[in-house]
C-alpha cells in the first residue's frame, strides 16, 4: 500500500472506516481480493511472487495492512517480503501485541515498513523505523510512506476528504471513499516531501491516485466494519487503466470469538 486513510471509532455506525490504495509496478503478478483457498477465513488480495498481501481481514475480525517506508538510501535488494508480515498475522494465532513482540527483533532484516493491525476493538501501529508499537486512538488517521499521520500532502488531503465522507453511511459513504481514492491532483512543488528520490519522481508519487507508464495505483479498497459486526469489503482493480476493470464486493458477519 502507499496510502491508507481510516477513521477508528469516529462514525456512529462503524467501528472502522478505511480507504486504501495499493501502488505497485504493473508487472508484479497479483491475484485480486478473495477468500484464500489455503486459509479460508482470510479475505485479501495476494502477491503471487512472494505469496504475501498488502491488506486483509479475517472472518474473526483480524485486520492488517502495510505500507513501505520510502528511504532509497537504505534499500536492501535481498530483504524478505514485507507482505508476508501481513499474511503471517492474518493466518497466525498470535494476538496483536504478541505478534508485534515476535517481529520486533527481526525489524532490521526488512526494508522500511509501517503496519496497522488488530481488530475492531484493539488497533495498533508499528514501524521498524520507529521500533515501538503505538495504540491507535479514536479519530481520523492517515499513513503513506513515512510514519503514521506524517503530514504529506496526500495524507492531509485524504484525512480532510475522510472527514467529509463520514457525514454519509452505506452506499453514499462507499462512493465518497472511492472518490477520495481516485483523487489525482498534484500538490504544489513546494509542498512535496523530500524522501531521497528525484523531484520528478517525487511529483509522480504525490497524488492520492498514482498513474505512470510502469507504476501506479493498481487497486483501491474500501473496508467498513460496522458496530453490528457486519463487514463490507470492496476492491476496485485498475492495473494501469483509468477505470477499474474488476470490482469485487464481499459482505459477511464476523464470527463469534
Amino acid at each position: 500500500m502507499c496510502l491508507i486513510v481510516f477513521a477508528y471509532n469516529a462514525h456512529p455506525s462503524y467501528k472502522l472506516v478505511l480507504a486504501a490504495n495499493r501502488d505497485e509496478f504493473y508487472e508484479r503478478p497479483t491475484a485480486p481480493a478473495d477468500f484464500w483457498k489455503d486459509y479460508p477465513k482470510v479475505l485479501a488480495g495476494r502477491d503471487l511472487k512472494d505469496k504475501g498481501t498488502w491488506l486483509g481481514v479475517t472472518r474473526e475480525g483480524k485486520f492488517a495492512a502495510i505500507t513501505n517506508y520510502r528511504d532509497p538510501a537504505s534499500f536492501m535488494f535481498n530483504a524478505p517480503s514485507r507482505g508476508k508480515l501481513v499474511k503471517d498475522f492474518l493466518c497466525g494465532k498470535n494476538n496483536t501485541e504478541k505478534f508485534v513482540e515476535k517481529i520486533r527483533p527481526k525489524g532490521a532484516k526488512y526494508n522500511g515498513y509501517n503496519l496497522i493491525l488488530g481488530n475492531a476493538d484493539t488497533f495498533f501501529y508499528y514501524s521498524n523505523r520507529k521500533e515501538e508499537k503505538q495504540k491507535i486512538t479514536a479519530g481520523i488517521h492517515g499513513l503513506s510512506n513515512h510514519l503514521l499521520d506524517t503530514p504529506w500532502p496526500k495524507v492531509v488531503r485524504g484525512k480532510k476528504m475522510m472527514k467529509e465522507a463520514l457525514k454519509n453511511k452505506g452506499a453514499a459513504l462507499e462512493e465518497s471513499l472511492f472518490a477520495l481514492l481516485s483523487d489525482r491532483r498534484f500538490p504544489p512543488p513546494e509542498k512535496l516531501p523530500s524522501t531521497g528520490v528525484d523531484k520528478e519522481w517525487e511529483r509522480v508519487l504525490s497524488p492520492v491516485f498514482i498513474k505512470s507508464p510502469n507504476y501506479g495505483t493498481r487497486s483501491s479498497t474500501v473496508l467498513l466494519v460496522g458496530k453490528n459486526r457486519r463487514v463490507t469489503f470492496i476492491e476496485r482493480v485498475f492495473d494501469g487503466g483509468d477505470e477499474p476493470w474488476l470490482t469485487s464486493r464481499f459482505n459477511f458477519i464476523l464470527d463469534d470469538q
